[in-house]
């Protein structure tokens, strides 16, 4: 098996949600989300709600305990360790972001299993606010990919390093 990638995508594949909306709802937030989706981007609204929970008190320890509660189907997790154990090459490409992938993959023992992750950078601040931004300024340098969301192209992500690879 040595030589085969395996690529994941994480909400709704590895998790058997969208890890954005499982914060979302599960912090009381939903009303306020529904109400600014129509008029900003996704990753745009993701930063600001991270913003609106840490300025109604919602720690970063509040949000991984709710991401510790992410529903993971048990065979996803037999499925990537069979796999790594194969020798495959296992890596994620998601619009979710590196903060929710981590402490998801972290809380289930898998974060090492991967070799590479791309996902929408994340960061906490120094005021302790979580931070998401876009995986491709998608105002200054859109990617002009038509089946992928503005932020990030799938499609092209893996491509150059994947036909470098010895098969």
């Amino acid at each position: 098996m040595a030589g085969i990638v395996v690529i994941f995508d994480f909400d709704k594949t590895i998790i058997d949600c969208d890890s954005d909306n499982w914060v979302v709802d599960e912090l009381g937030f939903t009303q306020l989300f529904n109400q600014l989706l129509p008029t900003m981007p996704w990753n745009t609204l993701m930063d600001r709600m991270m913003s609106e929970l840490h300025s109604q008190g919602i720690t970063i320890k509040q949000i991984e305990e709710c991401l510790k509660r992410v529903p993971l189907h048990p065979r996803i997790i037999t499925a990537i360790k069979s796999a790594h154990v194969l020798g495959c090459d296992l890596r994620i490409l998601s619009d979710a972001n590196r903060f929710f992938i981590e402490t998801i993959l972290k809380h289930h023992g898998l974060m090492d299993y991967f070799s590479e992750i791309n996902t929408n950078p994340s960061f906490v601040d120094e005021e302790g606010r979580l931070r998401i931004r876009p995986y491709h300024d998608f105002t200054s340098s859109p990617h002009r990919c038509n089946l992928c969301p503005p932020n990030m192209c799938k499609v092209f992500t893996f491509t150059p390093t994947l036909f470098q690879q010895p098969v």
